[in-house]
């Protein structure tokens, strides 16, 4: 379950209708799983609510994917939106 809100999400995409909310959701889903392994810990760790950072990163990375829905659009090499990494760079565990 995500702790992220749909309707943030919405927001963020500036939609104005609920239709899309089922898949809304599994985008939020898929990206906070997503934030969690890319920084070496589970979201919880980071107490509630999420660090403002976190969120952003994570509405960013579901948005691009609603936007986005297919693995790569033609012409652009990311994975992920511009920014993103940057965005989860202080919140990394570091191993060695």
């Amino acid at each position: 379950m995500s702790v992220t809100l749909v309707a943030d999400l919405r927001a963020h995409l500036n939609l104005d209708h609920t239709a899309d909310d089922a898949l809304l959701a599994q985008k939020l889903d898929a990206a906070e799983d997503f934030v969690a392994a890319t920084v070496g810990n589970p979201l919880y760790f980071y107490g509630e609510p999420l660090p403002p950072i976190l969120t952003q990163a994570i509405l960013m990375l579901a948005a691009y994917w609603y936007e986005t829905r297919e693995a790569a659009a033609p012409g652009s090499p990311y994975v992920v939106p511009f920014g993103f990494n940057d965005l989860l760079q202080p919140y990394r565990a570091w191993t060695v």
